[in-house]
């Protein structure tokens, strides 16, 4: 089920929130939690019922392990345990990671590596997998650990399977999701939470439908073209593609902070205006920040972190944006896009160039304007953006080779025309009837004032800073409803949210 779905919005969303007040209403906490965990499943297997078996599986495993480890009461008992626990918790939800998302491209590259013919399973990847998965793996580290305690099975459910968050994230924290259902405040109806939760719902449906898949017309089309692009059309879909990505992914985390803030729930952070970053480590502090945050929280700081040397700091960082690129998915182009991030991280880490203004714990030799390293910073992040979206390294190359060759062919007028938007249907018709010859302009011109309104927008107030600054009069009234009323009659166009396949 998409957020950006009749269904949702109509049916799944009164339902749940209309069932959770109303049994919280009558003391029934309880099985509050539990109509709202039966719901999220459902909202889940709606996908498809297969993926409903390996959730269920993997939650029960789970909570097993962290209720076994409730036994371990002496000492000595209890370091074995959290030993073994620890080494049973990480190999099963990794194993089932790899089993899953991983497999076959391991074996692929077995072959390929030592000419074997081992046959591919070609297996079905289950919706929002790495989420899930990496939610439940820092709960069991940190049970493992004496950081967490054992919670009940209905509140174990719902932390893992609270719909908003359940198949692209944010990924959130036991210490953050399950006191917020056991406060009793948060039962109650609260209209000011609730009306930021709209406001941010229906702004991120706006990036989504309005924006991202209009965006995603010109990437998947320019991508299809990969090998008969000129410059400036390569331009031009890679820039698509940097803000499709953006307001797809940021789209989909405001709605789900919105969901959220209509239960009472505050979901965190998962971005923070990126695009206007100055460097490559600051805009990885604003981007996909719940994902940062699990790598440097169970994999950078137990490596050492920046404690033991600049060498060693620049290897744990490497491996950790490795692991990021890897995360996305089983590809080597992701791998590639992971590290080169780390290694224009590692850079900023060294402390040679620093951006003027910019407060330093350690002093830079060098010093730039805030505005080119803004440049540097998103040119770097679109360049790297060819390894993430091409479908192979060959592909990515070839995009390269595109943008460096300095070549116009007019192949920009066909990028642009795949902007074939219902809201230019009468411009169109129109132009084509009077001056048809106009037409491939006026889509070049559509194309440009996206990319124009794009950029405007990433250095004006981001969705929950407007959500959340205490304003509903009504302008924001009638904005926030003529944003929800164009989404719903663009609906015909659904598509899924390109987080899904991670």
């Amino acid at each position: 089920m998409l957020f950006n779905s009749f269904i949702f919005i109509f049916i799944f969303l009164p339902i749940t929130l209309i069932g959770w007040y109303i049994l919280n209403k009558y003391k029934h906490s309880e099985l509050a939690k539990t109509f709202l965990a039966g719901m999220s499943l459902w909202f889940y297997g709606y996908f498809n019922f297969y993926y409903l078996a390996i959730i269920i599986v993997s939650i029960i495993i789970n909570y097993l392990l962290s209720f076994a480890l409730t036994f371990a009461e002496d000492k000595t008992w209890e370091k074995n345990a959290s030993r073994a626990g620890l080494l049973t918790g990480i190999s099963f939800n990794l194993g089932l990671l790899f089993y899953f998302k991983y497999y076959d491209f391991f074996i692929e590259n077995i072959n390929y590596a030592f000419h074997t013919n081992f046959n591919l399973k070609h297996i079905l990847l289950p919706l929002g997998i790495s989420f899930f998965t990496f939610q439940q793996l820092s709960f069991i580290i940190d049970r493992c650990l004496g950081r967490a305690e054992h919670y009940s099975f209905i509140n174990y459910v719902t932390f893992v399977t609270f719909f908003p968050q359940l198949i692209a994230g944010p990924i959130v924290l036991y210490k953050e999701i399950i006191p917020q259902f056991e406060n009793a405040d948060n039962r109650k109806f609260n209209a000011a939470n609730f009306s930021e939760g709209i406001v941010l719902f229906v702004l991120g449906l706006g990036k989504k439908v309005l924006i991202a898949d209009v965006f995603g017309l010109v990437v998947n089309y320019g991508f299809a073209q990969t090998y008969s692009l000129d410059t400036v059309s390569t331009i031009l879909v890679i820039l698509s593609y940097t803000f499709e990505i953006y307001f797809d992914f940021s789209g989909y985390s405001d709605m789900a902070m919105g969901l959220g803030r209509m239960f009472n729930i505050i979901i965190p952070v998962n971005f923070n205006s990126p695009y206007r970053a100055c460097s490559v480590k600051e805009l990885w502090q604003r981007w996909h920040i719940t994902l940062s945050r699990f790598f440097i929280t169970y994999v950078y700081i137990p490596l050492g972190g920046s404690k033991k040397g600049k060498l060693r700091t620049i290897i744990n960082t490497i491996i950790i944006f490795f692991l990021s690129g890897l995360w996305h998915g089983a590809a080597w182009t992701y791998i590639a896009w992971g590290t080169m991030q780390g290694l224009l991280v590692a850079w900023d880490n060294l402390g040679i160039v620093g951006i003027k203004g910019k407060e330093e714990k350690i002093p830079s030799k060098f010093h730039i304007p805030a505005w080119l390293g803004w440049f540097l910073t998103f040119s770097f992040f679109n360049l790297s953006l060819f390894f993430f979206r091409s479908e192979s390294m060959a592909g990515a190359v070839q995009m390269f080779k595109n943008l460096f060759a300095f070549n116009y062919t007019g192949k920009m007028f066909e990028v642009a025309a795949a902007m074939d938007i219902s809201e230019f249907y009468v411009v169109r018709e129109a132009l084509s009837i009077a001056a048809p010859d106009v037409v491939k302009y006026a889509y070049l011109l559509l194309l440009i004032v996206y990319l124009a309104v794009s950029f405007f927008l990433i250095f004006r107030k981001n969705a929950l800073e407007i959500a959340t600054d205490g304003k509903f009069g009504p302008v924001k009234c009638w904005a926030v409803s003529i944003i929800f009323v164009w989404c719903v009659i663009s609906l015909s166009q659904v598509s899924t949210f390109l987080y899904f396949n991670f």
